[in-house]
């Protein structure tokens, strides 16, 4: 999905929704863990059938799937597929790693199950990220500002007269928009005014709305632009939203109410289709 097919679906579905398929097996409602051959697979269409009109990308996170080896392995790949051509995906591997490393990455992600995109960590450097760019048709999301209290070790270090993320931002606001996305926490909207003006032009990835607090108000306060430029993820409020048998349902719900929410921001800042 490009540049102008992402910004076509937000502006179709009055959504930046993105639904994080954070699948704990611990966590699937019993009938589903129970009786399925493939519980997480089961789960994640049932959610992604319920979240498809108002989310226009989906992220596993890869640590849910890696953690069950190769039977994990293959409930992402089923998952994929499933998805594939009706919503943006984003591998949240959080990969970075020099030359034919990363390039073996690029062609795992990219080719073999055949994401949109991945999350990519750049503090190996440039040339970590510069493999993931020679598919034109895919995206790189660098970690620039991250949610996590952890962020203010490094990501907030001071150097010279710039925070270390901005150092990241510069780096790469050169490469093109429409390949290049950055992750920016929304549990830190006091500094999404400083992200915007490095890279007014990019797709942020945000994560920490829901369960780590962040204000999704605020995020587009400051984050929006004139194509929205937001991707907007939300985990464990929608897919655990209930754990009964109308967990699907439930999960619709809230989907819903935050595409109400994010559509009320775009007619706001009237960022219509």
């Amino acid at each position: 999905m490009n540049y102008q097919q992402l910004v076509g679906e937000i502006k179709r579905k009055q959504s930046f929704l993105c639904v994080g398929l954070d699948t704990d097996l611990k966590k699937i409602p019993s009938h589903i863990r129970d009786k399925a051959d493939d519980p997480v697979f089961e789960f994640n269409k049932a959610i992604i059938d319920a979240t498809l009109d108002y989310a226009i990308a989906y992220k596993p996170n890869l640590a849910f799937y890696e953690a069950s080896g190769v039977e994990g392995l293959k409930s992402l790949e089923k998952t994929i597929q499933y998805i594939n051509g009706r919503a943006f995906t984003i591998a949240d591997a959080k990969r970075g790693d020099i030359g034919n490393t990363a390039e073996m990455y690029a062609h795992a992600f990219y080719n073999h199950y055949g994401f949109d995109s991945i999350t990519l960590s750049p503090y190996m450097g440039a040339d970590t990220i510069e493999p993931f760019l020679k598919h034109k048709d895919k995206w790189s999301i660098i970690l620039a500002l991250t949610s996590n209290p952890g962020a203010e070790d490094f990501e907030m270090l001071k150097v010279d007269d710039d925070f270390l993320f901005e150092k990241v931002l510069k780096k790469f606001s050169k490469a093109s928009a429409q390949q290049i996305m950055f992750v920016v926490g929304a549990t830190r909207p006091q500094y999404f005014e400083i992200v915007r003006k490095h890279v007014p032009d990019n797709f942020l990835l945000v994560p920490g709305i829901g369960a780590q607090g962040g204000s999704l108000e605020d995020v587009c306060r400051y984050g929006l632009n004139s194509n929205a430029g937001l991707i907007v993820n939300s985990s464990r409020q929608i897919i655990y939203a209930d754990s009964g048998i109308d967990f699907d349902k439930k999960a619709a719900e809230q989907a819903k109410q935050i595409q109400q929410q994010m559509k009320q921001m775009l007619v706001e800042f009237k960022i219509t289709g």
